[in-house]
């Protein structure tokens, strides 16, 4: 018999592929317990609703992101550039995200809440070394950082249409340049 532990996973799993597909709105729980090899029973046993279930998702996409990509106090630029490889490699995240914007799910990621977010401090700790201009408030400077970093996969189709011929590491050239100019101190 599967561990809780294993139909748990199995459910997010399925989850995360459904939600980054059709957003909460669209998803269907049969679905996911038919992609997860789970009753609906056992998917209800772990989430109370659809709603519970997609920001169990969100959770632990999140979580998954804040281990993947580190901010190094000493090279903020190659962050840009990790943030730029992770929404290339896991679309379905970045896909999760605009749908949760998009039907107005709040949501609070691990590392935002009330302890102080790694990324902020290590922002911080760059500016006191004099890598990362200090006239910059790091809870404004941090979005714009992924902003850069996701243009490409946020960017509207005729760019990406007019820049065919180009590489993809290009493309993670130029955002990592681009972050190291807005950077400058």
């Amino acid at each position: 018999m599967p561990s809780t532990t294993d139909v748990r996973s199995r459910i997010l799993l399925a989850a995360r592929s459904e939600f980054a597909s059709y957003g909460l709105a669209g998803a269907r729980i049969d679905r996911i317990a038919k992609a997860a090899s789970a009753s609906k029973e056992r998917l209800y046993a772990h989430f109370t609703d659809k709603s519970a279930l997609f920001q169990a998702v969100l959770d632990t996409n999140a979580i998954e992101f804040h281990q993947a990509v580190a901010l190094d106090p000493l090279d903020v630029p190659a962050f840009v550039g990790r943030i730029f490889d992770h929404a290339h490699e896991h679309p379905d995240i970045l896909r999760m995200l605009t749908w949760a914007r998009l039907e107005g799910v709040d949501y609070d990621l691990p590392g935002m809440g009330a302890d102080p977010d790694v990324k902020l401090v290590a922002l911080r700790q760059a500016q006191e070394l004099g890598h990362v201009d200090p006239s910059w408030a790091p809870e404004e400077l941090l979005p714009i950082l992924f902003g850069i970093a996701q243009a490409w996969v946020q960017a509207p189709l005729v760019a990406q249409q007019n820049a065919v011929g180009t590489p993809r590491s290009a493309h993670r050239a130029s955002a990592v340049e681009a972050a190291r100019r807005v950077l400058r101190p």
